[in-house]
């Protein structure tokens, strides 16, 4: 996501328009904008930087476009051009003649006053209180009042932690603000996005962001802060080696993080992370919604499902999906026809850019064009590789499925008949299952389609695998697990993945050297805390050699597994460092010690008694 860019953001947005310096886009800019930059006040008397690039055409008049960051307005100063909208597709609103505005939060980068994460929103605020939303609303009415020949129509968009502020500029019900985006938006830190997932901590994403993003800083700057220097090239044995996650805080942080404490206070899914839920708050919203995200998102693939989903129950908007077989933010790259080894057949990044997004600010800001053509639920399903237009999502024609673990490292559709019948693995925490076959410092984006035979190769990772299919296998919607077990230990994490074996002949060529016959392609995978099983509120200690059941939701799948396939499902206990070590004793893991981490002995059993499946969303 967010890692290292606080530190990236400045050298990109340099190079970005350093390479549009000579260009025809960058020069016609340069003609027909101007940029001011002003220190916008809020109710309570605080001031936040504000870019503004307004177009020199007085023919007609303009709306507003907006994003509110943490990751800086850059560059800084009205003879500076350049940042987001001097790029990419981007740059295709200021043709349209919009006023595009950015802005730094409130406590962040040039902004005055203090910044909170994920700032919850205050439903009852009296008087001069504040938060996102009402620093949008207050923003809006600004440049209502201040900025000549607007239109007195305003849009929001976001991908990632902007996408956070753009939900909250939905909240907000300005009545000026007529179109909102939240693209990839921060939703649920707790049990989906970013940095848990069921209660687990995904331990790359946390401490690789907050490690620089959340130094402190006392006023306002245009510098940003150090990265983390982790003397290493190997964030695998770099993990490892730190042993229990508290020594992090010990060794390297020393209580300087104020978020990354907070996170370590709040173990369970308490009021704390329930006032940081946004679905909580999505009610009665009146600005047009286009909710985007990637299927492959490993950061916030959760927030944008669930988002749209709590948007389309609490309120009777226009409110519409677009998912796409994209990385964290790539349906805003120039490429979108493929992540890692695998290719999508098309340039559905542009497809998106100028069939969806444009022309639903352009109708909705400028009254210009028509919507009719973007659906209630825009969905690529890969496999497949085409675009489908869906009335709702999940689609009325899916029917959910139980497909059973059988003995033998089997699945089928029939219920197991075996008496007794289990697998078995040892989970050893000195070493974990990696997330990713390769040597690698940061969490990568591809390992959301990466192969995973070398997982298969592991004897702590279960394999269960169809026959050849005889007919396709579309999936749409939620899947979920539904696994009976037991440990020898009195905690463990559960990470099940939905696999795409393809055929041992299946080749790219000539687009692709990497050996494609019989790639496990990762559709969806995700991770448990067996602590949360019944209560993401009141963790419950599993009983030694007891069966229990283990059920959990998987974020969303938009996937067809093809005639002369096989489906997999891998099971294991680790994935590291993606998520910090179970240390299958259940003490609080945050303040758990070396000696705490212990191997367990885990069954998963495959019985006419205790049937453990997985639900798929079949689409017929």
């Amino acid at each position: 996501m967010k890692t290292f860019r606080t530190l990236s953001i400045l050298i990109l947005s340099f190079l970005s328009f350093t390479a549009l310096a000579q260009t025809q886009d960058s020069l016609w800019i340069l003609d027909n904008f101007q940029k001011i930059e002003r220190m916008v006040p809020m109710r309570d008397g605080v001031k936040l930087h504000t870019s503004i690039y307004v177009p020199k055409d007085m023919t007609e008049q303009h709306p507003f476009l907006i994003i509110r960051t943490p990751y800086a307005s850059f560059p800084y100063g009205e003879n500076q051009f350049g940042g987001r909208y001097l790029v990419r597709h981007q740059r295709y609103y200021l043709r349209e003649g919009y006023i595009i505005v950015q802005q730094d939060v409130r406590g962040s980068w040039m902004s005055e006053g203090e910044f909170v994460d994920v700032r919850p929103f205050n439903p009852n605020k009296k008087g001069n209180e504040i938060d996102e939303a009402s620093d949008t609303y207050d923003l809006i009415d600004w440049l209502l009042k201040n900025i000549p020949n607007n239109n007195g129509r305003a849009g929001v968009q976001g991908i990632s932690y902007p996408g956070f502020y753009a939900t909250m500029a939905a909240i907000s019900n300005h009545p000026a603000l007529k179109a909102v985006s939240p693209q990839a938006p921060v939703t649920e830190w707790f049990l989906g996005d970013d940095f848990h997932h069921n209660g687990a901590l995904m331990l790359m994403d946390a401490f690789g962001f907050y490690s620089s993003f959340g130094k402190s800083r006392p006023k306002p700057t245009m510098v940003g802060t150090k990265g983390f220097n982790f003397h290493s090239s190997d964030s695998y044995q770099f993990y490892l080696k730190i042993g229990a996650i508290k020594n992090l805080n010990a060794r390297y942080l020393h209580d300087s993080i104020a978020f990354w404490n907070d996170l370590f206070a709040h173990p369970n899914y308490d009021d704390w992370w329930k006032a940081r839920n946004t679905r909580n708050f999505v009610t009665n919203l009146k600005p047009a919604t286009l909710v985007v995200g990637g299927l492959f998102d490993a950061e916030d693939g959760y927030g944008a499902w669930r988002l749209y989903e709590a948007i389309e129950k609490k309120s009777k908007n226009d409110n519409r999906l677009v998912m796409g077989p994209w990385s964290h933010g790539q349906w805003g790259s120039a490429n979108g026809s493929y992540l890692g080894n695998i290719r999508f057949g098309s340039n559905t990044s542009l497809w998106y850019q100028n069939n969806i997004e444009i022309p639903f600010f352009n109708y909705h800001l400028k009254g210009k064009g028509s919507i009719t053509n973007i659906a209630e639920a825009n969905i690529f399903i890969s496999g497949e590789n085409q675009w489908h237009q869906f009335t709702q999502w999940p689609p009325k024609e899916k029917s959910d499925r139980n497909i059973f673990l059988q003995p033998d490292g089997k699945l089928s559709w029939s219920r197991p008949t075996a008496g007794s019948s289990f697998s078995t693995y040892v989970s050893d925490p000195s070493k974990p299952v990696p997330f990713a076959e390769d040597v690698q410092l940061g969490r990568t984006n591809t390992y959301m389609t990466d192969d995973q035979r070398f997982a298969s190769r592991r004897t702590d990772v279960l394999a269960f695998e169809t026959d050849v299919l005889a007919e396709d296998l579309t999936l749409a919607g939620t899947v979920v697990a539904d696994l009976m077990m037991s440990t020898t230990g009195t905690d463990a994490d559960f990470i099940v993945k939905v696999i795409d074996v393809f055929p041992d002949e299946f080749s790219y060529s000539p687009e692709s050297n990497y050996p494609m016959g019989g790639y496990q392609m990762l559709v969806r995978g995700e991770v448990m805390r067996g602590r949360f099983r019944n209560s993401f509120e009141k963790p419950e200690a599993f009983t030694p050699d007891k069966v229990a059941r283990v059920r959990f939701e998987l974020p969303d799948v938009a996937h067809r597994v093809q005639k002369g396939h096989r489906l997999m499902i891998q099971i294991q206990s680790s994935w590291f460092p993606l998520v910090d070590r179970n240390p299958q004793k259940f003490v609080n893991i945050y303040t758990a010690n070396d000696s705490d981490y212990q191997k367990a002995t885990i069954r998963i059993f495959h019985d006419s008694k205790n049937a453990s499946s997985i639900i798929l969303p079949v689409l017929k």
